[in-house]
């Protein structure tokens, strides 16, 4: 992190008392974050148009949203397709937004000739690039010669690396501190948590299968707006004192009284007794639709926030059509994404968790095909393995045709 400060006194006198001297800084300096873009099928983005580009996905450094626009066929018309482009593009709302920014394209051939462009480590006679507007670019129309850039060491397999850095600019005053006391971080879900464990006061339990587990009304009410209505609603259940749960698994609902007392998930491993993945995404799983259930938002975000993080060929699948059944957007759009690609389709369909998608959510499979024949419209190979999934009467873009007799 870059960093410049200017310090500023006053002294102030009076014949009646002695002079009191107060100091404060001007401190500038960047907030740095990077990024990595692979251009996969290099060859087959030529041609989409001069002006026309292939973007990144969006990335945060202070602040800010940005990504990486590269221009197969360049940005300008004057170079008739001659050179390829790249820029750094603000990518959300801001202005005036002021920055330093170095772009790479790496060599792959293991000897590190990379062709940087830097604004980094040197002066800049004018300062720090200024964006003005939502959709500004720094960069190179004429990045690389096209001609030279197909035959060198930057491009392999069809593919290109480049590395990106943006470093914001902020400022700050900083003043003398007349006090320094130590605030203790919150406590209080340790001590909810503490309570659930001694079980002091509960009055309420649950028989979940061949567990019971005791809770506290009051601490679930305020939690849950399901076992609000269940504990104190107009209709609540007639015995409030032992509810019988179904269609939930004693580690589940341990998990979950486990978030609404501590306010955070408890050891998947330690509480299924297993150390691997796909234990922990199935009970990450189970966990969702138990949130859901019982209303507990934040909960069912953490899950899908760790489902999407262990999207595997196993468990893909199932996760789907949870993420359908439970409205999780989020989720079904990483992994739609990731059974489309090339290399986990066969894979994911020969699951058991797959045969249940077709079943559990038909609309999903259509959706599916749909990002699918996008990909396969550059392979054939790939319009091959789509036939093995589309159910009769759908074509590879989703759309209802007759049937041959």
């Amino acid at each position: 992190m870059g960093r410049a400060s200017i310090e500023i006194s006053r002294t102030s006198s009076s014949s009646s008392s002695p002079a009191v001297t107060t100091t404060s800084t001007s401190v500038t300096e960047t907030v740095n974050g990077e990024h990595d873009f692979r251009i996969s099928g290099y060859s087959l983005s030529k041609g989409i148009g001069i002006g026309k580009y292939v973007a990144s996905d969006t990335f945060m450094v202070g602040g800010y949203s940005w990504a990486i626009y590269f221009y197969p066929d360049g940005k300008s018309l004057e170079d008739n397709a001659t050179y390829v482009s790249l820029f750094i593009a603000l990518a959300s709302e801001g202005s005036d937004v002021r920055a330093l920014f170095e772009l790479t394209l790496l060599d792959q051939s293991g000897r590190e000739r990379h062709k940087v462009h830097s604004h980094f480590g040197r002066a800049l006679e004018s300062g720090p690039y200024t964006l003005k507007y939502r959709g500004s670019m720094w960069g190179y129309k004429r990045f690389f010669k096209r001609s030279a850039l197909e035959t060198s060491d930057y491009l392999k397999d069809d593919c290109l690396q480049v590395h990106c850095c943006v470093g914001v600019v902020k400022s700050r005053t900083e003043g003398p501190k007349t006090y320094s006391i130590h605030v203790p971080p919150s406590d209080i879900g340790q001590q909810f948590g503490q309570l659930l464990e001694c079980g002091k006061g509960t009055d309420v339990s649950f028989q979940v299968k061949d567990e019971t587990f005791s809770a506290h009304k009051l601490v679930l009410a305020a939690r849950s707006p399901v076992f609000r209505a269940q504990l104190f609603g107009p209709m609540k259940d007639q015995n409030t004192r032992c509810i019988i749960v179904e269609d939930i698994e004693p580690p589940v609902f341990k998990a979950l009284l486990h978030f609404m007392y501590w306010d955070s998930l408890p050891d998947m491993e330690e509480l299924t007794g297993m150390n691997t993945k796909w234990a922990t995404t199935l009970m990450s799983q189970h966990l969702l639709a138990a949130a859901d259930r019982y209303g507990l938002d934040r909960l069912r975000v953490l899950c899908e926030t760790n489902l999407c993080q262990d999207v595997a060929i196993n468990t893909v699948a199932t996760t789907l059509a949870l993420a359908e059944q439970h409205h999780c957007h989020q989720l079904k759009a990483v992994c739609l994404k990731f059974v489309a690609s090339p290399e986990n389709l066969r894979a994911v369909m020969q699951t058991d968790g797959f045969d249940y998608l077709k079943e559990s959510c038909p609309e999903v499979l259509t959706q599916l095909l749909e990002y699918v024949a996008r990909i396969s419209e550059h392979s054939p190979a790939i319009s091959k393995r789509i036939n093995d999934v589309i159910p009769d009467g759908v074509d590879v873009h989703g759309r209802r045709v007759k049937q041959r007799l």
